[in-house]
Order: structure tokens, then sequence, then C-alpha cells
């Protein structure tokens, strides 16, 4: 039974107080503005200096200097970084350093050549510039392409007898070289670059370097792709350097071609998988159109881990 005592020191007990009031909400943390990347342009032959911005694939990178400059986006052939020659070791390939200078390589004289194809191979090896054009990045030397003086590293292949092969990408021209009869003469039309008067006479740099000039400066690169939004991304891993250099010379000793973004992309999509049967179904949902075969995927498999080893 509760004594008077008890109830007295209930009835004294301090009311509770009410809760707090919920603080209110912090604000989001405002997203991080994205700097405006904005890039130095000129004509390789010769222009004033151009600003750009604002692309996110290679076509809407031509289309970009071709505004800046007035001229059609179809005028551009290649474009190089940081040197105004026809230097491939200089080719725009799947990334600009975010203080690379653009040079822009644009159409200049037309020329055809007749060739007669007394071997299986002409040694010319093909890349294209994303935006519809396919042109020479490398002669081999002493092979029939290269007993032919008008033909140089550059030069935009225009058609094949007389059939155009604009918009066709460097592995379809390449397979069409490589399919033509032997001992039956064709003909080439070709599309020379414009020159400036210190590259008049320049043809080809026909030797093999044992790496591709890097493109990027500083800590990071504008990656840009045929297909998709170009994006922002560190400075390639000494990894991914290296095998993508491997890589790509795979796809010119395999197919006549040379691509590092096709390269790059590759070892990428080897970063998912952990066995070569795994790689190739990969490589058949990404890359499919371009139908590599089996000994070919297997190569750049051991290429890629190869490379890792090399790597550490």
């Amino acid at each position: 039974m509760e004594t008077t005592a008890v109830r007295e020191a209930r009835g004294a007990e301090a009311p509770r107080l009410p809760a707090p009031p919920p603080s209110p909400a912090e604000p989001p943390a405002a997203p991080r503005a994205r700097p405006r990347l904005i890039f130095r342009t000129q004509l390789a032959h010769g222009s004033p200096t151009g600003k750009i911005e604002g692309f996110t694939n290679v076509r809407e990178l031509y289309a970009k200097i071709a505004e800046a400059f007035g001229i059609a986006p179809t005028e551009i052939l290649f474009c190089t970084l940081n040197s105004h020659k026809v230097d491939m070791q200089k080719l725009l390939g799947g990334q600009i350093g975010l203080e690379d200078f653009i040079f822009a390589h644009v159409r200049g004289e037309t020329k055809e050549v007749e060739v007669t194809k007394t071997e299986d191979a002409l040694g010319l090896t093909i890349t294209d510039n994303g935006a519809g054009y396919a042109f020479i990045k490398r002669i081999k030397e002493g092979s029939i392409i290269n007993r032919i003086e008008a033909v140089c590293v550059g030069d935009s292949i225009e058609a094949i007898n007389d059939h155009s092969i604009v918009g066709c990408r460097h592995y379809e021209v390449a397979k069409m070289l490589r399919e033509l009869p032997k001992s039956q003469p064709f003909t080439l039309r070709l599309v020379q670059p414009k020159r400036a008067f210190d590259m008049i006479g320049q043809r080809s740099r026909s030797s093999k370097c044992p790496t591709e000039a890097k493109v990027s400066s500083g800590r990071e690169t504008l990656r840009l792709r045929s297909g998709g939004a170009a994006t922002v991304e560190e400075v390639p891993s000494e990894f991914e350097e290296e095998a993508s250099r491997r890589v790509d010379d795979l796809l010119e000793s395999y197919m006549g071609i040379r691509d590092p973004e096709l390269a790059s992309t590759m070892v990428e999509t080897s970063k998912k998988t952990v066995s070569v049967q795994e790689f190739a179904r990969h490589l058949d949902s990404v890359l499919g159109e371009f139908a590599f075969p089996d000994e070919f995927v297997v190569e750049v498999w051991a290429a890629i881990g190869e490379a890792r080893e090399a790597c550490g």
C-alpha cells in the first residue's frame, strides 16, 4: 500500500519538458560546377587562333572547329595535337589533354593513282577520323604503296575504283583493299591535306615507333568517343597505356588499322572479365560489328595480361 510520503514524492517530480523542435534540414550541397573546357585551335596550313567549347563527341568537335573558321565540317580530314605537321604520332585519337592545342588538317588537292597488287599486302595502315573519312596512317617500307611516290601518309582515301568509301570505317576500307584481286590494276582516289609551305615535300613517317606519343597534358584529359558523350578523366595509368599500345599493334597486324580509341575500349572491357571466354562475350556485345576472329581475341587477352604483368 502506497504511503503518503511516496505519493508526495511522486507529485513533486518535475514535469517532463516537451521535445525540442526538429532542426531545419540542411540545404543539399550545391553540385560541383563543371569547369568550362575551352580549347585553342588553328587550321594546320595557317590561320588565326580560334577558341572552341561545348562539344561532346568527335563529330561535334569537327563542327565547332568548322564554325570557328567558317568552313564546312566535311572539309576537315583529321586533327593533330600540338603540331601543325602531318605527324601521325600527334594524331588526335580518343583523348585530348586539357591544355592541348588542336590543329585541323583540311582538304587539299585530289589525286588518282593506279596500283597493281602484286602481293597480298599493300603495305598500308588505315585509320579514320571518327566522322566519315578513312586515311593512311602508315606506309610500310619496301611495300607496294611505298614505291608509289604520289601516295603519302595523311592522304584520305575517297574512292576505290570510283566507288566512294566516304562514311566507311577504317576496318571496312582495310577489308576492301585486302580483298582486291592480285595482278589486276585498281584506282585509288586520294585527297591530301592542305599543306603549309614548311610541310611541302614531306611524304611519310613510315617507321614503326615503339610507343605512340602521349597527347595529354596535366592530370586530366577529355576522352572523346565516336558515339556518346565526352568525359573528363584521369590520365591513363601506365598499365592502360601499355595494354592499349599492345592491342593497337595487334589491330594493325591482324586488320591493317590503328585505332587508339578502339584499343582503349578493349582494355576497359577486359577489366570487367575474368576469363578469355567472358572477354569474348563482352566484346561481341559492345563491338560486335568488328566480328573479331577467335584467335585475335585470344591474342588480345594475352597481350593485356602481359601488359599487366610488365607494369606490376
